[in-house]
């Protein structure tokens, strides 16, 4: 797994909850977090992209085993990917976007480009 955050949780939170996070990436297109959760999407997500980029049997399944919705796993292949073909990575931006209100956490927004 790509990144070396422990994000305040056990390995079994933090591995769900970024899951959850890009499914929800991938499904709505941007999502507003901290900076380092969006550090720690940034590297699934593309990860991710580029998997469903090959477009055979094993990566089909390792895109559903990751991504918790079938109906985004299935745009992940039919149209995030191929839109991605002729590009190597980058796939997504980070935004800073100031200190959250509550406890001065710096706040960003990562979308897909």
């Amino acid at each position: 797994m790509p990144g070396a955050r422990k994000l305040g949780r056990t390995t079994d939170h933090r591995k769900a909850m970024l899951r959850a996070m890009v499914t929800f990436l991938l499904e709505n297109g941007k999502i507003e977090t901290t900076v380092t959760r969006a550090k720690e999407v940034r590297a699934m997500a593309e990860k991710m992209i580029t998997i469903a980029k090959a477009n055979d049997l094993h990566s089909k399944r390792q895109v559903y085993s990751y991504i918790t919705k079938e109906s985004v796993a299935k745009k992940v292949m039919d149209e995030i990917a191929p839109k991605y073909a002729d590009r190597n990575g980058g796939y997504t931006r980070i935004v800073k976007i100031g200190p959250r209100r509550g406890d001065a956490a710096e706040m960003a927004i990562i979308e897909l480009i």
